[in-house]
């Protein structure tokens, strides 16, 4: 496929992923049922928890939380390969991968034909990087696709964090398909006037001018949607229709994350 194909497929799978994720969280399942601050605080406890402790297994066992909570929130385990372990693991593998050749330590093994020493230690370090990035991004995922976005952002100034930051990031995310759509939609004009192939230097201009024209869209379209805003009475603050509510089985989980964070710390010292 040519310039434009490969974006235009950029773009719808993006979009597909978006609405996965609404999908999802619109589901049935043991955190869509949770009140969202609980979700937010438990499982930001456990990111937090999984980044301090010093045992493996413990990572581990977060981990493996994790997976129960998927599984109970209807998040399969082929999604979550598809969509967290692998990419994590190509990012992540590729940072990790001079720990076991360049920390000092007990000699394990040498690199056939270069005869690099591969060290104990090292093997500990890059596996502690990828474990915890993997629990990390597993459990942040857990949380997006169980809940709606605007749930997210409402629930983050719980932990005071301030408006503005709650604000911009929920405009960003809410426009961004719209620019995403429109982007499309200067693509498939375009694509609709070609009969024919062209050549390289010809598509790095159109590439060119299609991000100039979008630029210039999203400049005037922000500032556009801020007079809107100021318009019908925006004073910085977030509000939703649907107010949360708190009931026994979200004490209950926040304990259970509580009691989970506070034995990883204690047994992972």
């Amino acid at each position: 496929m040519n310039f434009l194909e490969n974006t235009l497929a950029g773009f719808f799978k993006l979009l597909e992923h978006a609405l996965d994720a609404e999908d999802l969280a619109k589901a049935r399942g043991l955190l869509q049922s949770l009140d969202p601050r609980i979700k937010l605080v438990g499982i930001v406890g456990l990111v937090v928890t999984s980044a301090m402790v010093h045992k493996l297994w413990t990572i581990g066992l977060i981990f493996v939380v994790a997976l129960a909570l998927g599984a109970g929130s209807g998040v399969s385990p082929l999604l979550l390969g598809k969509r967290v372990w692998v990419p994590v693991l190509l990012f992540t593998g590729v940072i990790a991968l001079p720990a076991p050749f360049v920390i000092p330590g007990r000699m394990v093994w040498h690199l056939p034909g270069l005869g690099w020493p591969l060290t104990a230690q090292g093997l500990t370090s890059a596996s502690y990087l990828v474990a915890r990035v993997e629990t990390a991004a597993t459990l942040s995922v857990l949380l997006i696709l169980s809940t709606p976005w605007v749930c997210i952002l409402k629930s983050m100034r719980v932990l005071r964090v301030p408006a503005v930051v709650v604000v911009t990031i929920g405009m960003a995310y809410r426009y961004i398909f719209l620019l995403l759509d429109n982007a499309r939609d200067m693509l498939e004009s375009r694509r609709s006037r070609m009969v024919g192939e062209m050549a390289g230097s010809d598509y790095r201009r159109l590439a060119a001018a299609s991000v100039g024209v979008l630029l210039s869209r999203t400049v005037q379209l922000g500032g556009d949607v801020y007079s809107a805003m100021l318009a019908r009475g925006f004073e910085g603050e977030v509000y939703l229709l649907d107010d949360f509510r708190t009931r026994a089985l979200d004490w209950i989980m926040l304990s259970v994350f509580a009691a989970l964070a506070a034995a990883a710390i204690y047994y992972g010292k």
